[in-house]
């Protein structure tokens, strides 16, 4: 198990390094986008995009994971297809080769030639890089690799990664939107049960250097199996407020922020990105995120909800919760080794019935309670 999250931690941080790079050529950077069509544009937006950091990032994972974790390849899956179409209409599958120099010829023929930014990215992705954590490296834990899954969401929030903003300000410590929103999602699930068991966040974006320097990141993991939960992150105290903290997404359903309104006493929130919403409830910045519709998917909340795990919280579908069926069968905690019969595309792996993340369950019948009836 330290092994696995040894090499998703670098991964992670090889991830955060190419977000960087990709945004560091801003002239470059519109041949980047894509807009997404057919069954895999996210129903929730008009306009829904994929960039090539996107999927660079996801076949750089899947190569360096699957590469040390034979078992697991096949079963490392993520939001991005790996075909991208360059300026001249041609189409081209994106993927990692064996030498620097290869995969940079590849990738030139994305960027319509342009061979600077295609070696830039290249040595990103080929990089050594290896990542320091006592903590992680000194787990002891017996998991067999082909056990298990892996879901990645290479860059989540990729609205406000394009869009750039670096001036938004946060708000009772969330930030409502910008760069700090984007981030990279790795969770690890038991293929047999659909458990979340292991997941890392990385923010790429996570602080300003002053000395104008650029951007630095964090990033944040958690284990949860069996008798063992360990995190990054702190074990939160209990609620000290009696009021609720809730983090929406400014398209909500309004009868839901109605419903949670007179709960929260002023702590209702907006953020983009339903990762960082996920990660602002584990940070303990707010005691829930809910959103009650299906327009978030697995890699969006496999590796928060196993970091939430192992602090002692969780991630439930809330169509059951208000159905009645956590009364009989416990917590109704979210799975990600099923597809969603007769659909097509990324809606076979979305959270159909919404989501509350939460850490305190005294916090969570709360919010279960003040939607019942209401949505």
């Amino acid at each position: 198990m330290a092994a696995v999250l040894q090499a998703l931690l670098s991964a992670s941080e090889k991830a955060a390094n190419i977000a960087r790079v990709c945004r560091q050529e801003a002239p470059l950077f519109e041949l980047l986008v894509q807009e997404k069509t057919g069954a895999d544009k996210n129903k929730k937006f008009v306009q829904d995009f994929k960039t090539l950091a996107d999927v660079v990032i996801q076949e750089m994972i899947k190569h360096d994971v699957g590469k040390q974790f034979p078992e697991l390849v096949g079963f490392i899956s993520g939001e991005e297809s790996n075909k991208f179409e360059n300026g001249l209409g041609e189409s081209v599958t994106v993927r990692v080769c064996d030498t620097p120099r290869e995969t940079a010829a590849l990738l030139s023929a994305v960027l319509d030639g342009n061979r600077t930014a295609a070696s830039l990215l290249a040595q990103a992705v080929h990089q050594d890089l290896e990542v320091s954590d006592p903590a992680a490296a000194s787990l002891q834990l017996d998991v067999s690799p082909d056990s298990l899954g892996v879901w990645i969401d290479p860059i989540d929030a990729t609205s406000q990664y394009i869009e750039g903003r670096e001036d938004v300000e946060a708000q009772d410590g969330l930030y409502p939107g910008g760069l700090q929103c984007a981030l990279v999602l790795i969770g690890v699930y038991l293929r047999a049960s659909g458990e979340p068991i292991m997941g890392v966040v990385s923010q790429p974006f996570a602080h300003k250097d002053p000395g104008g320097q650029g951007w630095r990141g964090q990033y944040f993991w958690g284990v949860s199996y069996g008798n063992l939960n360990v995190s990054s992150l702190p074990r939160p105290e209990a609620p000290s407020q009696e009021a609720l903290a809730v983090v929406l997404s400014s398209s909500e359903k309004e009868p839901v922020k109605q419903a949670l309104a007179p709960q929260c006493g002023g702590r209702l929130h907006y953020a983009s990105g339903a990762g960082y919403k996920i990660l602002c409830v584990a940070l303990g910045l707010v005691d829930a995120y809910v959103v009650s519709e299906g327009s978030t998917y697995k890699w969006d909340s496999c590796a928060p909800h196993a970091i939430l795990r192992a602090l002692g919280g969780g991630a439930v579908d809330l169509g059951q919760c208000l159905s009645g069926l956590a009364e009989h069968g416990g917590r109704p905690e979210l799975k990600y080794h099923l597809p969603r019969a007769g659909c097509q595309g990324a809606e076979r792996w979305a959270n159909e019935g919404g989501i509350v993340a939460f850490l305190d369950p005294t916090r969570l019948k709360r919010v279960i309670s003040a939607l019942l009836g209401k949505v």
